[in-house]
């Protein structure tokens, strides 16, 4: 959008008028109302006096009708200041015949569209800022990387309160897990552009993280209905030095099934750097509310494979993308599946009393899964797929579980896993430091399958 401090100055002086004219007729109408609230019984008792005002005030309505006509007219694009800033809907693919036409309609206005100003040297940008700034390094003294953990929420309190309060749980748990791996952490409650409401409210947060801590070095999404569940695991950066997204899945589901569900964008990574900014602006044409999102819903519904019809999500966008231009961005892309970046909840949540008794923290897998992410209960909405009762039950579970790996740092553990009733497991000694060691996160932990 362009910077109105630079507008000329005769388009200054037009808005300077259209706003008198706005104010003009503002007075018109509260006199208008004015007169028609005190002499209404004297027009009702007087015909001639009826049939004059009448055409009196038949002439204020044709005087206000002119002063809006002539304001429109002197409207231009870069004066709007709604939620369609930006984003010029002329490119929605409406009443298209045939996929081939949504592809090239979407294709013409993802070819005009970015989250905002087009960076092109990014990676140069930031270079030179971590130069000049060395109390701000990208690595950190044990030489890994900088993470910023980024998650959040809507701007407004649940519906139901037991909604935020899971909510609270959630970012506690995130909260220690950063905490105990040096990792930062980001909670969002604003919409930063109000046309990517909804699950694609992250890609202008991230965008815009990146553009102000050049420090970081990685990204790491995570919706907030999604718990940490081994404390003790660590991603395997090193694994990743040669990708800039890590993202959840399958690659036979995407790239041979061309499934939906193909992957996971409710936990991922996204490096720091210029082929991040070009992914987010690649990605971002089919978000915008309304007639764009609900049109690309029916393009992906058309070529994603058992895709329900609905409008575009971030999910199915992204897998739409790597399917299309595979040779630009799937270089550079690691679909992990070793552990469980994205632990789908069912099946997982009724299984971690055999998962303490057998197995330990640390594994990230099925055995004792990293991340257990509740899909399909969306607590704070009410649209769910699974009974809110079964819901949180089950988010109970899960965070009592997580949260047994750090109270027995401090010698504490949840009664049972659907209780936040808590006791004593160690006696306290005055050698603390003695027991530090048999009381980390993986050591004692059922045998070690």
């Amino acid at each position: 959008m362009k910077d109105r401090s630079r507008l000329p100055r005769r388009r200054h002086i037009r808005k300077t008028l259209n706003n008198l004219k706005i104010t003009v007729l503002c007075g018109v109408i509260t006199v208008l109302v004015l007169r028609g609230t005190v002499d209404f019984g004297n027009l009702l008792g007087a015909v001639g006096g009826v049939s004059g005002d009448v055409d009196e005030d038949h002439k204020v309505v044709e005087d206000i009708d002119r002063v809006l006509r002539e304001i429109r007219s002197n409207h231009e694009p870069d004066d709007e200041d709604d939620s369609n800033v930006g984003v010029d809907f002329s490119f929605a693919p409406l009443n298209y015949t045939s996929a081939a036409d949504a592809v090239a309609a979407l294709s013409a206005f993802a070819s005009k569209f970015t989250l905002g100003p087009k960076i092109s040297d990014w990676d140069d940008q930031r270079r030179r800022w971590l130069d000049q700034n060395p109390g701000f390094p990208s690595w950190r003294p044990d030489g890994k990387p900088r993470i910023l953990l980024v998650t959040g929420s809507t701007p407004n309190p649940c519906e139901n309160p037991m909604c935020d309060h899971y909510l609270l749980k959630g970012t506690k748990n995130k909260i220690d897990y950063c905490r105990l791996h040096g990792i930062e952490i980001v909670y969002n409650t604003a919409h930063l552009d109000r046309e990517f409401a909804g699950d694609w409210a992250k890609l202008p947060l991230i965008r815009r993280l990146m553009l102000s801590h050049p420090e970081v070095e990685w990204f790491w999404w995570m919706d907030s209905d999604a718990l940490f569940t081994d404390m003790a695991f660590e991603i395997p950066l090193r694994r990743y030095a040669a990708h800039n997204l890590v993202v959840p899945g399958q690659p036979d589901l995407i790239f041979k099934e061309r499934s939906w569900i193909g992957l996971s964008t409710g936990s991922f990574l996204l490096r720091n750097c210029q082929w991040s900014l070009e992914l987010l602006d690649a990605w971002a044409p089919m978000g915008p509310k309304g007639r764009i999102r609900d049109e690309a819903g029916k393009m992906l519904t058309a070529n994603l494979k058992d895709r329900p019809a609905f409008e575009a999500d971030d999910q199915s966008a992204l897998i739409y993308l790597l399917l299309r231009q595979q040779e630009r961005w799937g270089g550079k892309v690691y679909i992990e599946n070793s552990y469980r970046l994205h632990g789908y909840w069912v099946g997982l949540v009724d299984r971690y009393e055999e998962m303490m008794e057998k197995h330990h923290t640390g594994s990230g897998n099925g055995r004792w899964p990293f991340v257990t992410h509740f899909v399909g209960c969306k607590p704070c909405g009410s649209q769910g797929d699974y009974p809110v009762e079964r819901c949180f039950n089950s988010m109970e579970r899960a965070f009592n579980f997580a949260d047994n790996q750090v109270l027995r740092m401090y010698g504490f553990s949840h009664e049972n896993l659907t209780s936040a009733m808590i006791s004593r497991t160690e006696e306290q000694t005055s050698t603390p430091l003695e027991f530090l060691e048999r009381l980390n996160l993986v050591a004692g932990t059922g045998s070690r399958g």
